[in-house]
Formats: structure tokens, sequence, C-alpha cells
């Protein structure tokens, strides 16, 4: 996809503002999940640059990235109060990262579904602590600047959450993107088909499967257990969700499910595996959230 991008802000030069933008956006990303959001930072982030005065400094991806976190931070501790008033399960905004991507971003594991799922079971402290060390090396004193807080609070608030991190990692099996697709065709095969038996074969017993209407279109609001259960609300929907294709994609750096109805995306759907069944159907319906796929 040919996406013009705006030149960058006075100050930066228009070829350093396309090599970072993506580091700005993916900070703000990871941080709060919406792609909405993120853009959002970013055009602040631009703002801020235009008026600043930039000639010393020295690592200008860092102060970007600095900026963008504390954009992000404040907008992260206000959407808790949203997130509690949200109708139905919360899912993060599907982000394309296949070749036909308009927004270029690092990818790596912290863009997948499941670790943003994660990354929102953190306090927003701990959020941008790991992000901004664990995935961006950003040193603990742009970190502590950024949370109003001293170098070794900072360190601690890293520490903590990766922990958190790396116990929910323990549960979590990656499979490899072949495996991924390989399910991912045969899930949409037996979907397409109303085959309820051949999806009881591809989800695990206790498979969980989760809907993210936003209150904006029908959808469960509570998570629905078990594969055979699972399966029937599948085929049921598929009964009920009007679509025309289904088409693999890629989304948070995993192949992905999208549906659509005369060109317009309906759903994005994404899985977690392990040993080679689905324990984790998540599906997001709500169009504030697929505006930009």
């Amino acid at each position: 996809m040919d996406v013009t991008r705006a030149p960058g802000p006075p100050g930066v030069l228009d070829d350093e503002w396309e090599t970072l933008r993506p580091a700005v956006f993916g900070a703000a990303y990871r941080l709060l999940g919406s792609v909405a959001d993120a853009e959002d930072v970013v055009q602040d982030v631009w703002l801020r640059a235009a008026t600043a005065d930039l000639r010393d400094v020295r690592d200008l991806r860092a102060w970007l990235v600095t900026v963008a976190a504390r954009r992000s931070y404040d907008i992260l501790k206000s959407a808790r109060a949203r997130r509690e008033t949200y109708v139905g399960p919360w899912l993060p905004a599907p982000l394309l990262t296949g070749p036909d991507a308009s927004e270029p971003v690092l990818v790596d594991e912290s863009v997948g579904s499941a670790m943003l799922l994660v990354m929102e079971e953190l306090k927003p402290p701990e959020r941008v602590a790991f992000i901004l060390h664990d995935v961006f090396g950003l040193e603990f004193s742009h970190i502590a600047d950024v949370l109003g807080t001293s170098v070794a609070a900072a360190r601690q608030l890293a520490s903590r959450a990766r922990r958190k991190v790396a116990a929910a990692r323990q549960c979590t099996v990656h499979a490899s993107p072949a495996e991924r697709e390989r399910l991912l065709i045969a899930f949409r095969n037996a979907y397409e088909a109303g085959d309820m038996a051949g999806l009881v074969r591809l989800l695990h017993p206790d498979a969980v499967y989760v809907t993210d209407g936003g209150g904006r279109v029908a959808a469960a609001r509570k998570f629905i257990r078990g594969g055979e259960r699972i399966a029937m609300v599948l085929v049921r929907a598929g009964r009920l969700l009007r679509t025309d294709s289904i088409e693999v994609i890629e989304v948070g750096g995993e192949p992905a499910l999208l549906l659509r109805l005369e060109g317009r995306p309906v759903s994005v759907d994404t899985m977690e595996i392990k040993d080679g069944l689905i324990t984790a159907y998540r599906r997001i319906l709500n169009p504030d959230k697929l505006a930009h796929v």
C-alpha cells in the first residue's frame, strides 16, 4: 500500500521523521492498545517537536519516544476509568503488520493480542516502565521523567512488571506462524461450512471465546468457555453474521482472519494455540476498532 507521509515537524528532517515515526507510533500503540489513540499521540508528538528547540537533543529517537510515552501515560490513566464502563470484554484494536500494512511498526511479541492483554493487567506506571525499558531500551532517567518519580522507583516498576510478564508468558505457548496459519485456514473452512464437528476438533476442550462489540454491535458480553459450546456459538454466529469473504491477514505479527461484507471489515479474529489446538479465540467486532483495517 502506497502511503504518503506528512513532512516532518520543523527542526526534524523529513527523512528523520519518516525513520522515527514508527517508533513513536509503536510506543503509543503498545501503551494504549488503540490505533486511533496512537495516531493522535503521533500528531501530538509532531506538534511538540515543531515548537521545541532540538539543537541540544543527542538522541532524537529517545526524545520523541519519551514525549509519546508521556502523552500516552496521561491517556492511559484516564482510559482506566473508561474501561470500567466499556460494554462487554475489551480487546486491543487490531494492528495490521503484514506487507500491506499502512503503519510500519517495530514488530515483536509485544504487539500481539496475547501480550497486549497481559500489558492491560499491569498498572499504568508498570506498563510504561516495562515498555520503555525492555522494548525500546530507554534509560531509566527518561522513564523516571515520564512517570514523575525517581530513577530507583522507575527501576522497581520495570522489575515488578517484568516478573508479572514472565509469569504470564509461562502460561502462553507460542505456535509457529506456519502452525497458526494452518489452523486458521482449517478453522475458516469449518466455519464457512457450518461444520460444528470440524470446529470442535480444532478447539481445546477448555478453550475460551471472547468477543468485543463495545456495545456498538451484537456480541457476547461474557466469556464463553468449552470447545463444544464455542463451536455451537460460532456456527450460530456464522449464520447471523453476514460476510462475503474471509481472508488470512497479519495482525500484531501473527496470522489472523478478516471477515468482510461488501468490502467493509466486520470482524478481525485472532487466536492462541497449544498442542495444535485453539485455546483462545478472540473476535473484534467493534466498528470503531476496525475503521483503520
